[in-house]
């Protein structure tokens, strides 16, 4: 079947790479989204190890209607119980475009109609909602495919994280921006505005060779063709990290933050994280490597103009104290990363960050 991995829009092709390298087999990249191909030990682990993937979807159903009827009957008919457990609580959402069948509350009506008839209750309320198994449901083109929800809670929330600070980098993000800086886990790594640990964590998680799912829960695991061995049978072996990964922030709690963090994470041992001013910094260590920073932009963090020094203070401590080293500045504003000064190489693709079109501004070894 098709499996539907879906992503940021702007880190498609990121993850596509990333998941040909796990050995998923890529049919095809559109904005926002890869698709897979494969059954469902793939759909498993792929929730399990793609560090960029959102969600993932299992595209169970297709076929072709141009009538509410036809949508209902051929819903009510497939063979439901091989995907769901029996009286599941389910919540369907349905999207339309350039179809017979054009308005997406009557289709959801429909589907939802179809799935009562085959003995699943239908979440409305909130405290049924948030347990319900969900339905996708696109129809486009006339075409209309049924797809599950495998994942339940959003990937990027890896099981391991409860303290945040403010307009945190989402896990999935931070690692395509890793991957896109060229980092490996085989080199130091230092995020100076650290914030709640986010991208230090994430990298040391790469440096052992963590599986991103390790800690967690997913909607696949209730389902009736779930098998526990073969599950735990894909996990990664872990390895020794061959360097460390350092975070400082300014903020006393923000460092508390991370580094409770990453003792949940399993990677104290590997994450150095201390209290610094920017304007303070230096080399974590002797070896050189990658430098990324995920600084205020401006918008949802404060105003944009007092930014301006704390780029430039970034940018002068970078080039006379981290020579040797990679940088990575990720913002919304090419004015800002401009005041740096860093001679950053051709830019990234824009990525939606929360309704916020971010880049990677990134350098050669300065």
């Amino acid at each position: 079947m098709d499996i539907f991995l879906i992503t940021a829009p702007g880190l498609q092709d990121l993850l596509a790479t990333e998941a040909r390298e796990k050995g998923f087999k890529v049919t095809s990249v559109i904005h926002g989204g890869v698709t897979i191909r494969g059954e469902w030990p793939q759909v498993w682990r792929a929730n399990l190890q793609l560090r960029g993937a959102a969600r993932v979807l299992a595209r169970v159903a297709e076929f072709r209607a141009l009538y509410l009827s036809q949508l209902e009957l051929n819903t009510r008919d497939f063979a439901w119980q091989d995907v769901l457990p029996s009286g599941a609580w389910v919540r369907v959402e349905t999207a339309c475009h350039k179809s017979k069948i054009y308005h997406a509350g009557a289709a959801t009506e429909r589907v939802e109609n179809a799935l009562s008839a085959r003995g699943y209750n239908i979440a409305r309320e909130e405290e049924d909602l948030a347990d319900a198994l969900s339905i996708r449901v696109r129809i486009e083109r006339d075409i209309v495919t049924l797809s599950l929800d495998t994942s339940g809670e959003p990937l990027h929330k890896r099981g391991h994280k409860e303290a945040v600070n403010k307009a945190p980098m989402r896990e999935t993000m931070a690692a395509m921006f890793l991957r896109y800086a060229g980092y490996n886990g085989k080199e130091p790594f230092y995020d100076p505005m650290c914030g709640s640990g986010t991208f230090p964590i994430e990298a040391a998680e790469i440096a052992r060779r963590f599986d991103s799912g390790r800690a967690r829960a997913f909607t696949f695991q209730s389902l009736p063709n779930f098998d526990v061995e073969a599950f735990d049978a894909m996990r990664s072996p872990e390895r020794p990290a061959m360097f460390n990964t350092y975070g400082s922030d300014r903020d006393q709690g923000a460092v508390t933050m991370s580094k409770a963090n990453a003792d949940r994470a399993g990677v104290s041992d590997v994450t150095d994280f201390q209290v610094k001013q920017v304007n303070e910094i230096t080399p974590p260590c002797d070896d050189t490597g990658l430098v990324m920073i995920n600084p205020p932009y401006g918008g949802r963090i404060g105003n944009k103009k007092p930014l301006f020094g704390l780029y430039s203070s970034f940018g002068d401590r970078m080039k006379s104290h981290f020579k040797g080293w990679r940088v990575g500045v990720i913002t919304t504003e090419p004015s800002l990363a401009k005041a740096t000064g860093l001679p950053f190489k051709p830019l990234s693709p824009v990525v939606d960050h929360g309704g916020m079109k971010v880049r990677l501004y990134q350098t050669d070894a300065l």
